[in-house]
């Protein structure tokens, strides 16, 4: 799979086909994302992971199928983190609900250059350097560590040092200008509050590539497994967002299973050379902490909601 180069080929001809279809055709004219679209586009992108994954069943066997479900979940479980974030951004700049789907579709595709680079990268230098696998490791078991204490992902959208050195080189426009990410004035071109999020989102994302990559990595280190499963998990955010973002609060406790799952493949990780899991049992484990954390936060917003009928009474 590694050296197929047609194989790699033909998956970014339909990642691009995708993209183009999204903005050229299903979202050309700017509008607010509704509940009922956001999840049948969530439900086409699980689709078409789960579709691409019996294929690789099918063709490369049931082991690298395992470790492409499994990083899938594990990316798809960890960009619910983003998810908070990217609320936190668009309420931060008051950004309307009809641009939200333009910025994340810019930054999502900015966002898969990079994860493309860092996923050669990590896999480049597992292979020359052995131990840099126990430097993730540890890296991602801190990570964990650090979720669970801070309780998720924080993010200060107000003093990103990204933003104030590009306002030290771009004049900045106070205003939204449409959809623009730029608009001239004075015969000058400003950058749009618009731009300034998008900016933020594609930090952001930065951000949490630096633990998911390597957390996948302790799954696999087959490049075209690692990349697919990053990109299905990463073109279902924008949906993924519009189908959670009214609904985060109700996911009280999951934070900890994503850091309970960090924990997991960085122990994977730091321990690789003494045993290695087996991919279903990796799989089961992923899923199981996944589904505890879930449920738990469902039962907890239930609960909290009784309560509050009681009160009422």
């Amino acid at each position: 799979m590694e050296s197929n180069i047609w194989l790699w080929i033909g998956f970014n001809l339909f990642v691009l086909l995708m993209l183009a279809l999204d903005l050229g055709v299903f979202h050309r004219k700017a509008h607010e994302v509704s509940f009922k679209e956001a999840m049948t586009w969530s439900a086409i992108w699980i689709a078409l992971a789960l579709v691409f994954n019996v294929g690789v069943w099918y063709y490369f066997g049931k082991v690298r199928a395992v470790e492409f479900l499994t990083g899938y979940i594990i990316e798809k479980s960890l960009s619910v983190d983003n998810i908070f974030v990217f609320v936190l951004i668009f309420t931060s700049f008051q950004v309307p609900a009809k641009y939200q789907h333009r910025v994340l579709f810019w930054g999502i595709t900015g966002a898969l250059v990079f994860r493309a680079i860092f996923i050669f990268a990590g896999v480049a230098l597992i292979e020359k350097f052995h131990w840099i696998i126990y430097v993730f490791g540890a890296f991602l078991v801190y990570t964990g560590y650090k979720i669970a204490r801070d309780k998720g992902t924080k993010i200060d959208t107000k003093n990103s040092p990204v933003i104030n050195f590009f306002k030290r080189f771009v004049p900045i426009h106070s205003e939204y200008s449409g959809d623009n990410f730029w608009v001239r004035l004075g015969g000058k071109l400003h950058a749009t509050p618009l731009f300034i999020v998008l900016l933020l989102v594609e930090t952001t994302d930065l951000i949490f590539a630096v633990d998911s990559i390597p957390a996948i990595l302790a799954v696999t280190n087959d490049p075209f497994i690692v990349y697919t499963s990053n990109v299905f998990a990463i073109l279902g955010l924008r949906s993924l967002y519009f189908a959670l973002a009214g609904s985060l609060k109700y996911f009280t406790y999951l934070h900890y299973g994503l850091s309970a799952i960090l924990v997991f493949v960085g122990v994977k990780m730091l321990i690789s050379d003494l045993y290695k899991f087996n991919p279903f049992v990796s799989l089961g484990i992923i899923g199981f902490i996944l589904l505890v954390s879930i449920v738990a936060s469902l039962m907890a917003a239930r609960k909290e909601q009784g309560n509050r009928e009681t009160e009422r009474l």
